[in-house]
């Protein structure tokens, strides 16, 4: 059966003091439930009080999803607004501190913070998730394996987590090493099977590891109740424009992937020590960056692998409608990353609250 290649898109969201910049809980506020009743299930709390998560529906294809995520953002803005907050996306804040942060009342939370204690508290982070409908689990494992080349590349344009507790850290995509710290995080080994992963997750449940699916945290996973595949490697980009390019992306991958798999042919697969060592440069140098070229043995400049990569997946774009959102990866390419922008502005006034300021800016740009 040739998988749908549905969209689904969620990003998560800094609640913003306006007068300090700080980070503010949304919790005291009507955020949450006016949220919900505009909003439905589309919008639900997270770990840490001062983030908000939204989701888009089951999406037919990338327009789709675009319509839905710019409504999902208009619509928070506007309720971050109401509330006396403002709305922020960005994969970290650039100076607050997590010490300071409540945790989400809620006994999901409050088991994770139980089992994995100050790792679980200081994950004040911000990211993208994007799912792919791939109703076959054993091709969804079957491209989910050759995916897992792809990650640093992807991760390399969405890095928008320059700055963490008020220091420069040197990253621009300071996010994955926040979270690294958490248990089964990073990109997966290759599975021979879907048998062969379900045995893994099984046997972690049954040993009390985890109690589902959901707690194995993976850059990219099928996940344990839909039938996709998640990337969750991404920071959450400045630009609602940039997190429908890079889902395009990801859809793009996947389908360009499945091709091969149709006529009987695979993309080469690499041990997980070597991709990390990709993920790293990815997220120390975002763009400006190099990567290795596997199969070269070289290190070739990382928007010279993207724009490889852009034409590598050309032949199944038309296919899903996805021109213009692929166009704006060529977009990045030229004006840089969140973070990249971010660094920028600190560059010129030295001022942490003024990138939030323009963090602030960027996330409603061009849905109003």
């Amino acid at each position: 059966m040739r998988p749908s290649f549905t969209l689904g898109i969620e990003e998560e969201y800094q609640t913003i003091d306006p007068v300090t910049r700080d980070l503010r809980s949304h919790i005291a506020t009507e955020m949450l439930s006016q949220g919900k009743m505009r909003l439905e299930e589309r919008v639900k709390a997270e770990m840490h009080q001062s983030v908000v998560e939204v989701g888009t529906r089951v999406c037919e294809n990338i327009e789709c999803a675009r319509l839905d995520l710019y409504d999902l953002r208009r619509e928070m803005i506007r309720l971050a607004k109401e509330n006396n907050l403002t709305l922020v996306a960005g994969a970290t804040h650039p100076f607050a501190d997590w010490r300071t942060q409540e945790i989400y009342p809620d006994p999901r939370y409050r088991q994770v913070v139980k089992d994995l204690q100050l790792v679980a508290r200081s994950n004040l982070i911000f990211g993208l998730h994007v799912h792919v409908g791939i109703e076959d689990r054993e091709v969804a494992i079957r491209i989910m394996n050759s995916m897992r080349y792809f990650l640093p590349h992807i991760m390399a344009l969405t890095t928008n987590s320059p700055f963490w507790l008020g220091l420069n850290t040197g990253y621009k995509g300071y996010r994955a090493k926040v979270f690294e710290n958490f248990p089964r995080t990073g990109i997966p080994d290759a599975f021979a099977s879907y048998s062969e992963y379900d045995n893994y997750v099984n046997l972690l449940v049954k040993t009390n590891c985890i109690d589902n699916g959901k707690k194995i945290w993976w850059d990219i996973r099928p996940h344990p109740y839909f039938s996709t595949i998640e990337v969750r490697a991404c920071d959450i980009p400045l630009r609602a424009s940039e997190s429908i390019a890079v889902a395009a992306l990801i859809q793009a991958t996947a389908a360009y992937l499945y091709r091969l798999h149709e006529s009987n042919q695979d993309f080469r697969q690499y041990a997980r020590p070597l991709l990390m060592e990709n993920k790293f440069r990815a997220v120390r140098y975002g763009l400006d960056g190099n990567l290795i070229d596997f199969g070269k043995e070289a290190e070739v400049p990382e928007r010279d692998l993207i724009r490889e990569y852009l034409d590598l997946i050309d032949p199944v774009v038309d296919e899903l409608g996805s021109r213009t959102a692929i166009n704006g990866v060529r977009h990045i390419l030229e004006t840089g990353t969140g973070a990249d922008r971010q660094l920028e502005v600190f560059a010129k006034t030295g001022d942490l609250k003024a990138v939030v300021d323009y963090m602030a800016q960027e996330t409603a740009a061009g849905l109003f």
